[in-house]
């Protein structure tokens, strides 16, 4: 038995409710905002996606019982480091839900201020309760065809999930070779000031055009597909609030900086699990503001990984074994972010970032006119 953790994928169907991903998505959000004006408690934000049994089908689901079984593996909370993925597509675009329990019960009558009322007089073969939702792809068949080809099917021979002829017997049961998580509570406290995924997504709406022509025809499919579904979209925002205010007389240019920022971050520390995964103990270590600290686990701030990229010799030793392109890495990024920093900290600190700022650090991580730090950054993968 395999001892990689399983996930499962399934589809929603806009013929059942037009709304039926939004109706999820309201019912976290409000169990969200309970939580921030009523003094709720964190572990009453939650909703329950159900399995909607067609009218066309005779028999039971065939592996109802797998998936039944599946709530062992289940985390034990939010913070939980272990994650449960529900990856839910209608083909177009693409969610991943944070599993907290799985059940098939009828949850519609159990708990129904935790249910879209959409459920009434449907059937359900189980439930599954989601802690969170991240939006992954917006509005962009290709980009969920390649996501979802990162996940394995455990019942067709552990082949790549296929949109075209493998979305049978759902939910399907897969795994991630990357072992990638979405809900890092230390992801949220740093990036999010402890907001919901599905708050963050909520309140950038009508990007999804955005991410789409970055990918198009700036960044390509290579680079835009390499990068976190959280670095895409503070991209995107940074990148369409440049576009918006380019020609703005005395705009400040901070958000867009503070995006792209936050996008560094995230492939950052990307960049360095990956490639220390497999290192010794001692070389995750750096000493950041005068502790030893795990790189791996930390969440650090640009400043504090070029300090250890350009400082720790056992760290870049075990970088350049389990990286490839490791020396670009290891050698100039850390300059890059030497030069960057104070620019993202004065716009932090409400100094004001002109667009000539904007446009010199825009056109360097993006690329135009160069090799941008995005595009070598995706250059950067564990060997």
């Amino acid at each position: 038995m395999t001892t990689r953790q399983r996930h499962l994928v399934a589809v929603w169907n806009p013929t059942v409710a037009a709304d039926a991903m939004e109706g999820h998505i309201e019912v976290l959000l409000e169990m969200a905002r309970r939580l921030r004006e009523a003094g709720g408690a964190a572990d009453e934000v939650y909703v329950w996606w159900g399995r909607v049994r067609s009218p066309n089908r005779q028999g039971p689901l065939p592996h109802l019982a797998e998936v039944l079984a599946l709530d062992a593996e289940s985390p034990e909370d939010e913070f939980d480091p272990r994650e449960m993925h529900l990856y839910l597509t209608d083909y177009r675009s693409l969610y991943v839900g944070q599993v907290g329990s799985i059940t098939s019960d009828d949850m519609a009558a159990a708990e129904p201020d935790h249910v879209p009322a959409y459920y009434r007089g449907l059937a359900c073969d189980c439930w599954f309760q989601l802690w969170d939702l991240r939006r992954i792809v917006h509005d962009d068949t290709l980009a969920v065809v390649e996501e979802l080809r990162r996940l394995r099917n455990m019942h067709y021979n552990d082949r790549p999930v296929s949109i075209y002829g493998g979305m049978v017997d759902l939910p399907l049961v897969v795994y991630r070779d990357d072992e990638r998580r979405f809900f890092d509570a230390g992801e949220r406290r740093r990036l999010l000031d402890d907001r919901y995924w599905v708050e963050f997504d909520a309140a950038s709406t009508g990007i999804g055009a955005m991410e789409r022509d970055l990918r198009e025809n700036l960044l390509g499919d290579a680079v835009w597909l390499s990068l976190d579904p959280g670095s895409r979209v503070f991209v995107a925002t940074a990148e369409r609030t440049f576009r918006d205010h380019r020609a703005s007389a005395g705009f400040d240019f901070a958000p867009v900086i503070g995006g792209f920022a936050k996008a560094l971050e995230l492939e950052c520390r990307r960049k360095l699990s990956a490639g220390l995964r497999k290192a010794a103990a001692s070389a995750r270590l750096a000493n950041v503001d005068g502790r030893s600290i795990d790189v791996t686990s930390a969440h650090l701030t640009l400043g504090q990984v070029a300090h250890a990229l350009a400082g720790e010799r056992a760290l870049v030793a075990a970088l350049g074994q389990g990286l490839a392109h490791s020396a670009w890495f290891t050698g100039q990024l850390p300059s890059i972010l030497d030069e960057f920093v104070p620019v993202r900290n004065a716009g932090t600190h409400a100094a004001p970032v002109s667009r000539e700022t904007a446009v010199r650090w825009r056109n360097r991580i993006m690329g135009v006119g160069c090799q941008g730090v995005l595009a070598e950054l995706a250059r950067v993968q564990a060997k």
